[in-house]
């Protein structure tokens, strides 16, 4: 089930939690793309908060946003780049895209399995995404007054070998948001210090959020080792051709 697009907005912009968080995570963002120069660079989901700093040197940057979750007009004061869509049918070209950023938008999607078709579909065969999911194993997944408390958390393992399944080949990782989901003013104040410290110590465990770096794998893998149980939510359109007929 998506966030609605209200409370994404109202934690990242107007609570002093939120902008930490999204400074944190902008900030290992960057580590792994410092720049995004004359291509083409997509969102999904929630990803505005990470998309900011290559608006001024990307060729295009398209925020799609899905529709149980609602869309909102993005950057402010700017021409609107933010777009409703189907979770899974994208109005973008395939093979189009150089770069692709999911947020607020893996964990929570009914049909995980045919979302990641979709990314692997628009991304350039030289195209690269990162992922950005709550992690399993840390405090932010367990607190639901954040949105990454909501949807299926990930461990490293997991995410990754679901990626590579679908043929987005994981290359690197990062984490981030080491400090706990607190309002206190203690925690706020420290956040740069722990994210620091974090950092050093532990890129994969200790973080509340997970972020993965995939490259396009060409030609895609063989479905084999997918399970029915998985591969079901890619027929995105059952019940279209033959639909039931309704009770007399």
């Amino acid at each position: 089930m998506h966030l609605d697009v209200l409370d994404l907005r109202t934690f990242y912009y107007r609570t002093r939690l939120g902008r930490t968080a999204q400074r944190a995570v902008r900030a290992q963002m960057q580590g792994l793309w410092p720049d995004a120069k004359g291509q083409n660079v997509l969102g999904f989901g929630f990803a505005t908060p990470l998309l900011r700093p290559y608006m001024k040197d990307a060729r295009r940057v398209i925020s799609l946003m899905p529709g149980p979750q609602g869309v909102m007009p993005w950057p402010p004061k700017l021409p609107n780049v933010s777009v409703l869509c189907e979770e899974t049918l994208w109005p973008i070209e395939a093979d189009s895209i150089d770069r692709l950023v999911v947020m607020h938008g893996l964990e929570t999607s009914q049909h995980p399995i045919a979302l990641l078709d979709e990314c692997y579909r628009v991304l350039a065969p030289e195209g690269r995404g990162v992922f950005v999911v709550p992690n399993r194993a840390g405090l932010w997944a367990r607190r639901d007054a954040t949105p990454f408390g909501f949807g299926r958390p990930y461990s490293l393992g997991q995410l990754e070998a679901m990626l590579a399944a679908i043929g987005l080949k994981p290359a690197r990782h990062a984490a981030a948001l080491f400090h706990p989901p607190s309002e206190k003013q203690f925690w706020l104040k420290t956040s740069n210090m722990w994210e620091r410290i974090g950092r050093r110590v532990s890129n994969r465990f200790a973080g509340g959020v997970l972020l993965v770096e995939v490259k396009k794998q060409v030609p895609a893998p063989p479905r084999a080792g997918l399970s029915e149980a998985i591969r079901r939510p890619l027929r995105v359109l059952d019940g279209i051709t033959s639909p039931e007929p309704k009770p007399i």
